[in-house]
């Protein structure tokens, strides 16, 4: 199901995230199915962080539910 995954797969990528110091939180899933998420800890304001955003967390939503179209950083 698209809106229950994302909230039970972000305890796996929090586990990932806190060996760099960061989280990351679920902020919402849009109609277009965009998942907006929020970084906090390290992640926030990290350089890294949008490289982390697309090149871990979009590609593990995605594989495991296809209908995300994407996923975005927001404040």
């Amino acid at each position: 199901d698209l809106h229950s995954f994302p909230t039970r797969r972000s305890s796996d990528l929090n586990l990932l995230l806190a060996q760099d110091g960061g989280s990351i939180e679920l902020v919402e899933i849009t109609p277009g199915n965009i998942v907006k998420v929020r970084l906090t800890g390290h992640c926030a304001g990290c350089p890294g962080a949008r490289m982390t955003l697309k090149g871990i967390v979009e590609q593990i939503l995605s594989e495991a539910v296809p209908e995300i179209r994407g996923v975005v950083a927001v404040d």
